[in-house]
């Protein structure tokens, strides 16, 4: 399972979060996504190395980078006057979670039991806040901002609140007990199957070319059959009945949210927003996607 979780995580940190950012705002993350490539391949080589100073030291050096992204969101929620808009909240959902996946990859390589959690639950932790935090809510509130030319419907603003709300009950589950996980477990499925059926329904068919199409379509097709995984494990952890082990989640979730979902959604909306990656700041009312409102279906 190691070997497994470290491959994931690795492309978690060299490729996720840098094109994620790059999707968030092409023009005011611009220097962020270029370096981050340096601390992320420090994290990435701490991960391959024994327990201990040297490691530890390299996780430190990605987690500094990782709270300093954080740092940016509490001036993106408050930068308008009015309540921030479904997208920003998932936006702002996206910047904070590499600082939980950063915090407890740096207790995990010093063989520590930060607030008494086992090394297998912190080493878990990393990629679960690199794609269940940040890539799941960042597309949640690409998917929102983007299905619709007026304001959200219902379905998109659930979409972008619930996975929000379903990684943060998950993280506070972590704190009560696994009845609690659950209903975190059980919200972030609702939203990520609303970010599936918008992506079919919404995205897909304005899609310019068949690959960026393929990409949306294993993207919205992988995510029912990994988020029925993870119910299912939060409700065996919850209540007992049979469930698949960690090694067998990591294989099966974990592998096909990282490919089939978060690596297939980010190449698909870069190629949708190629249009604005070199150029200036878009608009925040204004969708990256707003050529597939011009295409016919």
């Amino acid at each position: 399972m190691t070997v497994l979780v470290n491959m994931i995580v690795t492309l978690g940190m060299l490729y996720v979060v840098p094109t994620g950012l790059r999707l968030i705002d092409p023009a005011g993350l611009r220097r962020a996504a270029r370096l981050w490539p340096l601390p992320a391949a420090a994290g990435a080589l701490s991960l391959w190395l024994p327990r201990g100073t040297a490691a530890t030291a390299l996780a430190a050096l990605y987690a500094a980078a990782c709270l300093a992204l954080a740092a940016r969101a509490p001036a993106r929620l408050l930068r308008n006057r009015h309540l921030p808009r479904p997208y920003e909240v998932a936006v702002a959902t996206a910047l904070l979670s590499p600082s939980v996946a950063g915090t407890a990859l740096v207790a995990e390589r010093a063989g520590i039991r930060l607030l008494g959690f086992d090394l297998d639950i912190l080493a878990l932790t990393v990629p679960h806040f690199h794609f269940a935090g940040f890539t799941a809510a960042l597309v949640a509130g690409l998917v929102c901002r983007a299905a619709c030319t007026g304001p959200p419907d219902g379905l998109s603003r659930g979409a972008a609140y619930s996975v929000p709300a379903g990684t943060l009950l998950v993280l506070l589950g972590y704190f009560v007990d696994d009845r609690a996980e659950l209903v975190g477990a059980v919200v972030l499925t609702a939203g990520m199957w609303a970010v599936a059926l918008l992506t079919w329904r919404e995205i897909r068919p304005g899609a310019g070319d068949r690959t960026t199409r393929a990409l949306l379509s294993t993207s919205s097709a992988v995510l029912p059959a990994t988020m029925v995984l993870a119910l299912w494990w939060a409700a065996g952890e919850a209540t007992g009945i049979v469930h698949p082990t960690l090694t067998w989640m990591a294989a099966t979730h974990g592998l096909g949210n990282a490919l089939g979902f978060a690596l297939c959604s980010l190449l698909a909306w870069r190629r949708l927003s190629s249009d604005t990656l070199p150029g200036a700041r878009p608009d925040p009312d204004d969708s990256p996607t707003r050529h597939l409102e011009e295409t016919p279906s």
